[in-house]
């Protein structure tokens, strides 16, 4: 197919594709005939997905998002699949560090800072010509109900989504003016492999429980992609239990709210 066969399609990038959130959105959106850019450290993954899809429907690609030339190579190929065109990214790489924050070696709290927030800063930054070019563009940054307030056993995958939240904020204002939208997607615990793997063993987990699925947040940030730009609103909560805890922390006092979330993870 030629380069420009794509250009009137919409065209959705997508980081940590190959399995759980990201594998979710991805397959909902090429089930609705987008052209979608498939990107993992997990080659094997992206392999099954290209299979299933087609070249003609996905272009896939090993991306490591904390490596820049990763991300440049990837958005050059992008670039001449679709013409150009880039509608949507999203930003959903990321991962986890549970238990107590000097108990995890440095190492990991670093790898997982340059993963949550220099990765997303670095597909935003290096993403923005082709955004700037697509009327109508938008962000979709995974960011977590961690960012509401500070989670004991994950504190710095806490911190990652609280900066990625100012980030969109700050992006959203500063790009309005290219036409191009920066908003976030924030759930509870979604039952992927990180949550499993990782995050269910803190005590706030078999507090509040695994409630919601990829496929829910899939569906919010399909209504992201779609939604008239004038109508988006900058952050956007994935679920009862975190739209309830958003309310409670606008309500309650500062005091209140550390109470509510150490008693939760059991301190």
């Amino acid at each position: 197919m030629s380069n420009t066969s794509h250009a009137t399609r919409p065209t959705l990038f997508v980081t940590g594709a190959a399995a759980g959130i990201g594998r979710a959105v991805a397959e909902h959106f090429l089930r609705a005939g987008w052209f979608v850019g498939l990107y993992d450290v997990d080659e094997a993954g992206l392999q099954t997905l290209q299979q299933a899809w087609g070249a003609e429907q996905c272009i896939t690609a090993r991306l490591d998002v904390t490596s820049v030339n990763d991300w440049v190579m990837a958005l050059a190929a992008f670039e001449q699949r679709t013409a150009g065109r880039l509608d949507v990214l999203f930003n959903n790489a990321g991962v986890a560090v549970t238990g107590p924050f000097e108990e995890a070696q440095l190492v990991r709290h670093h790898r997982l800072i340059d993963i949550n927030l220099k990765g997303l800063v670095s597909g935003c930054h290096l993403a923005f010509p082709l955004l700037k070019r697509t009327p109508g563009s938008r962000v979709i940054n995974m960011c977590s109900a961690s960012a509401l307030y500070g989670q004991p056993e994950l504190g710095s995958y806490s911190a990652t989504k609280a900066a990625v939240r100012s980030l969109t904020e700050a992006l959203d204002i500063e790009w309005r003016r290219h036409c191009i939208r920066v908003v976030d997607v924030l759930p509870l615990f979604v039952n992927t492999a990180m949550v499993t793997d990782e995050v269910s063993r803190m005590k706030t987990v078999s507090t509040l429980g695994v409630r919601l699925g990829p496929q829910d947040v899939a569906d919010a940030v399909w209504r992201l992609a779609n939604t008239p730009p004038s109508r988006l609103a900058v952050h956007n909560l994935v679920g009862w239990q975190t739209k309830l805890f958003a309310t409670l922390s606008k309500l309650s006092p500062g005091f209140m709210n550390r109470l509510v979330t150490a008693r939760m993870a059991g301190y």
